[in-house]
């Protein structure tokens, strides 16, 4: 069976629609507002876990697939899976645990990848 006869072209284009509106929400609070890159960053995971606490993230994350999961909402939306899963099964202590044991694949690949390219890069500092 040929590659491109799998693929769900509706999929792909919801993923790129609702990931494209959310970083076109981020874009537009850095251009018009005077909030910092890591202030938006935070925004994006808390929004996601509150949205993923209350069970409505969920319902995007079926309707985009990748488009809601990959951006920064959908790690929030994670860590909050996690924090149910963690509560339910091992109690109080999963309020601490289920979270990072849901996003643990994730943090890793990051710092990995975030290392291989601070060894290829050549950072410069942003001119003010």
């Amino acid at each position: 069976m040929d590659f491109f006869q799998t693929l769900d072209y509706g999929m792909l284009l919801k993923a790129f629609i609702v990931g494209g509106l959310i970083c076109i929400i981020g874009q537009i609070l850095l251009d018009k507002t005077k909030l910092t890159s890591a202030r938006i960053l935070v925004i994006f995971v808390t929004a996601g876990a509150i949205l993923g606490g209350l069970d409505i993230y969920p319902h995007l994350v079926d309707f985009a697939g990748s488009g809601a999961t990959v951006p920064l909402t959908g790690f929030g939306n994670l860590l909050a899976k996690g924090v149910i899963e963690g509560v339910k099964s091992h109690g109080f202590i999963g309020i601490f645990t289920g979270g990072i044991s849901a996003t643990a694949g994730g943090v890793a690949a990051a710092v990995f990848f975030g290392y291989l390219a601070a060894l290829v890069a050549k950072p410069k500092m942003k001119k003010q």
